[in-house]
């Protein structure tokens, strides 16, 4: 499942907006301009705070007759408040849950296998692709209340991928339609190859009105099937073209050894290569499970950043302050090996521009250098908790037939 062309081309307009300050206000405002058809897809819909903007305008849009179609995943949306779920049913809102955990959870390994995405059109004008769930930017399901906003970033975009993202959404629609529905035909349609026509641009959605639209982008789609490793050689490609500078910030980074070699030769022939990682604990695998990844890095040269305001959830990377991407595709083996994920990769200066201008400020002024002597002199303690993380990652993986670390 995905596009068929991998290079990015041009005719899109596109707007970089960071954490749901500033994406839910945009979202909102297409789904309020919305005259036919809202497609939805998140890992997390949470009715907290903010995120009541999204569900009043998605209700309101059902109301007048577009019709409003939200798929999440079943382990990150698994318990929504059942009051709050109805109301926006009774609006006319068709729900969907993808892969729901049933009796046995996250215990039969099947289950790993989850919806990572987080994408919308509008009308098949505009589109939203990134990496902030449906979730209040101060609020977290498990942690609750933050001390600073959370740090991600989406893309709007306008032009062809539109379309794309439209069938890619589509797909797994129709297929989750097939299945619960017992709808054979639906479920046939879903296997179709995505089809890269244009949409038409001509009305403003959710904004300004749509302007000259350079940038070259693409839309790249990871899936269980045959585009396991898309995301990851698209990383790959563009760190080995690299010249000058790598940013990448990364919410779970364990990086396999390919690209944890590429990142290393980078800064050995001379690339300033600075990641922001994940500097609070909110899982026990992806935050231990990272740190052991630090020595070569750090011996190679490269800077690792910790963002301790509050988590860190951006999954971007620009290089060369023209090749960018942003998505919902961690670098650890759970995305770029188990989940569903998409990420748009893009060619475009600007773009590049404001996104690397935003990720060195979070750096300077939010993020703690992690200082190779002191990174070597970490207690016992935390040196067996990264061991243990590795191993049961590892063991993990094994469960599922894969080969990652």
């Amino acid at each position: 499942m995905g596009s068929t062309r991998h290079t990015p081309r041009a005719g899109h307009a596109l707007t970089l907006l960071e954490g749901s300050a500033e994406f839910f206000p945009a979202l909102v405002a297409a789904v309020d301009a919305a005259r036919l058809e809202v497609w939805l897809e998140t890992y997390i819909f949470d009715f907290t705070g903010a995120s009541e903007a999204v569900v009043l305008a998605l209700a309101a849009a059902a109301r007048r007759g577009v019709q409003v179609r939200v798929v999440v995943d079943g382990f990150g949306t698994s318990d929504p408040p059942q009051e709050r779920l109805r109301g926006l049913i009774e609006a006319g809102v068709e729900w969907q849950v993808y892969a729901p955990l049933g009796s046995l959870g996250l215990a039969w390994p099947g289950n790993w296998r989850r919806l990572h995405r987080k994408l919308c059109v509008v009308d098949r004008e505009v589109a939203f692709c990134g990496g902030i769930n449906i979730l209040d930017d101060l609020h977290d399901p498990n942690h609750g209340p933050l001390p600073a906003p959370r740090l991600d970033f989406c893309v709007q975009a306008r032009g062809p991928l539109v379309a794309e993202i439209h069938r890619a959404m589509q797909q797994v629609w129709l297929r989750l339609r097939g299945v619960h529905g017992f709808q054979p035909q639906a479920l046939a349609q879903a296997w179709l190859p995505v089809r890269t026509t244009t949409p038409s641009t001509a009305g403003a959605v959710g904004g300004a009105p749509a302007s000259v639209a350079p940038a070259k982008a693409a839309l790249l789609l990871r899936d269980n099937l045959r585009h396991r490793s898309r995301i990851e050689r698209a990383y790959l490609r563009a760190i080995g073209r690299a010249r000058d500078e790598i940013l990448i910030a990364n919410a779970y980074f364990v990086p396999g050894r390919r690209l944890r070699l590429a990142l290393e030769r980078a800064a050995q022939r001379g690339v300033r290569v600075s990641l922001l990682l994940q500097g609070r604990y909110e899982y026990f695998m992806q935050y231990y499970g990272s740190r052991p990844v630090y020595a070569s890095l750090l011996r190679a040269g490269v800077q690792i950043h910790e963002y301790a305001p509050s988590f860190l959830h951006a999954k971007v990377a620009v290089i060369d302050g023209r090749w960018s991407t942003v998505g919902s595709s961690n670098l650890d083996p759970l995305s770029l090996l188990l989940a569903r994920e998409a990420n748009l990769v893009i060619d475009d200066a600007g773009f590049g521009d404001a996104l690397r201008h935003r990720l060195l400020d979070a750096i300077r002024l939010q993020g703690e250098v992690t200082d190779p002597v002191g990174y070597a002199q970490r207690p016992w303690r935390q040196r067996v908790l990264e061991r243990l993380a590795w191993v049961v990652m590892r063991i993990a993986l094994l469960v599922q037939g894969k080969r990652y670390l």
